[in-house]
C-alpha cells in the first residue's frame, strides 16, 4: 500500500526562489527511502511538504491515499526528527520524551498510557537508565537518541528524518545507523530519510533517490536489494561499493546546473 504520494508537487517561495520542480513520488508502506542531493536542492523542503509543514505551490501530497478513512485515521500518525536534537535544556530525558503528550494536554486518564509509552520509547533507544539526566549531561549521540524516542512515543507509522546524524562523529554515526536499521525492522515503520552521505544511504535504505541541484528534481534512483537489517560486513562488500559508485555518478550528473538554476 502506498504510504506517501506526491503528484507533480513543486514549491515556489514568496521571495521568488523555486526550491522544487514538480516531483512525483510514491513511497510504499514499510519502505526505507533515502533522499540524497547537493546542499540547497530542496530535500528538506520535500520532507516538509510530506509533513504538511508547508504547502506545495502546485500539485498534491497525500498520505495513504485511497485507503479507507478508518485506516487513514490510524496510519496518518507521523513524526519528524530534525538534524538538531532540539531538546528542552531545562527538562530531563523523561520530560523531553513525554513532550508530545504534554503539548497535547493529555487527560488524567491518559497519564498511565503516556507513562507506558515513554518507558517503552526509552527502552527502544536504550536510555532507561538516563531518564533523569539533562541534555547537557548527554553526548551528542545520546541526545539524538532522546530525539528519536520523543518521535516514537506517539507510535508513528511514518518517520521523517532530516539529516539526524550529520553533526555526529563518524563512530557514533555508524552505531546509530545500525540501531536505526534495527529499529525500522522491529517497529515496522515507513521511513523517509535525508542525508548527504552516500555510504549512510546505501547501508540503511531499500531505495535511494537522487535529487538535482536547485530547483530540485528527482534525477535517478537505486534500489538496494540486500537483506535487512544489514551487518557491518556489508560496508566492505563489492555490492556496497557498486551501489555507492552508481549513486556517486548520478549525483555528479545531477549537480550540473540547469538553465533555471544558472539564471538564479
Amino acid at each position: 500500500m502506498t504510504a506517501i504520494a506526491l503528484t507533480a508537487a513543486d514549491k515556489l517561495f514568496a521571495n521568488g526562489v523555486r526550491a522544487l520542480q514538480p516531483v512525483t513520488l510514491a513511497v510504499e508502506e514499510g519502505e526505507f527511502v533515502t533522499i540524497v542531493g547537493p546542499s540547497g536542492c530542496g530535500k528538506s523542503t520535500l520532507l516538509r511538504l510530506v509533513a504538511a509543514l508547508t504547502e506545495p505551490t502546485t500539485g498534491r501530497v497525500g498520505l495513504w491515499p485511497g485507503a479507507p478513512a478508518a485506516f487513514q485515521a490510524d496510519r496518518r500518525r507521523l513524526a519528524f526528527v530534525f538534524q538538531s536534537a532540539m531538546l528542552l535544556a531545562w527538562a530531563d530525558v523523561e520530560k523531553n520524551v513525554r513532550l508530545p503528550f504534554d503539548l497535547g494536554h493529555a487527560r488524567a486518564a491518559d497519564r498511565e498510557l503516556a507513562a507506558a509509552r515513554v518507558n517503552r520509547a526509552l527502552a527502544v533507544v536504550g536510555l532507561e537508565e538516563f531518564r533523569r539526566a539533562y541534555p547537557r549531561e548527554l553526548s551528542g549521540g545520546m541526545q539524538m537518541r532522546v530525539s528519536i524516542a520523543r518521535a516514537l512515543v506517539t507510535q508513528p507509522a511514518l518517520l521523517l528524518m532530516d539529516e539526524p546524524f550529520a553533526a555526529l562523529d563518524e563512530i557514533t554515526r555508524l552505531r546509530l545507523d545500525r540501531e536505526l536499521a534495527e529499529l525500522w525492522v522491529r517497529e515496522r515503520l515507513t521511513v523517509l530519510f535525508v542525508t548527504h552521505s552516500i555510504f549512510e544511504a546505501v547501508f540503511l535504505s531499500t531505495r535511494v533517490l537522487v535529487m538535482s541541484a536547485r530547483p530540485g528534481r528527482i534525477v535517478g534512483e537505486v534500489a538496494i536489494d540486500e537483506p535487512q537489517p544489514r551487518a557491518e560486513s556489508f560496508r566492505l562488500s563489492t555490492a556496497f561499493a557498486g551501489y555507492c559508485a552508481r549513486l556517486s555518478q548520478m549525483l555528479a550528473t545531477g549537480m550540473e546546473p540547469t538553465a533555471e538554476s544558472a539564471a538564479a
